[in-house]
């Protein structure tokens, strides 16, 4: 069992497919950051970071609730992928793992997201998905992270490798930590300036 799963990767790779699945596998508990409740942003901020730094911390805090409560498996994704870099700072000491998912072919996910699309509504923007994929691809591994290429993979054969990793994994619980460079991750927040 891990205190926490987190999902991280490109979007249309399949976190919230394979967040759901592992959810239904495990019994702990499941948090997108999209859950967080609406709010009203005040005048006279910059809204993107505001926005997305209330998100964060809203997450943050419900994770470490169920944490405190005894829950295990604990599932999070969706949160912006700078703070991808935070996990390793925050979660020192804790048994968690995090889940990279991405693409060899990126044209495969790009196939998924005009499907999920055409489906749904919803972001829809292949020139970031590749770059996207590309960069949180090229990125050095974290502490704790593990990386699932889905490149022609069904939800059900990521899911099975996602449980094996998860399972076999020992988490570090010490280790030497410095936040990587910022630049080497996206922002969906404008004003970070990440490309």
């Amino acid at each position: 069992m891990k205190d926490y799963i987190f999902i991280i990767g490109p979007s249309a790779v399949g976190k919230t497919t394979l967040a759901k699945s592992l959810f239904e596998h495990y019994k702990g508990v499941y948090i997108e950051q999209n859950m967080v409740p609406e709010f009203n942003i005040p005048q006279n901020v910059d809204v993107g970071i505001f926005e997305e730094k209330v998100c964060w911390e809203n997450t943050l805090m419900q994770i470490k609730y169920f944490h405190d409560k005894g829950f295990k498996n604990i599932i999070t994704l969706d949160f912006d992928d700078l703070r991808t870099r935070e996990i390793p700072k925050i979660f020192k000491g804790t048994n968690f793992i995090t889940l990279k998912l991405i693409s060899s072919n990126p044209n495969q996910i790009k196939e998924q997201m005009i499907k999920r699309h055409n489906e749904r509504e919803g972001l829809f923007d292949l020139e970031n998905v590749v770059r996207s994929n590309e960069v949180i691809s090229k990125r050095p591994l974290l502490p704790n992270e593990q990386v699932i290429d889905v490149c022609g993979k069904s939800a059900n054969e990521v899911l099975k490798e996602a449980i094996l990793i998860i399972d076999k994994h020992k988490s570090i619980k010490k280790y030497e930590y410095r936040l990587p460079n910022r630049n080497l991750f996206l922002s969906w927040v404008k004003s970070n300036n990440l490309k």
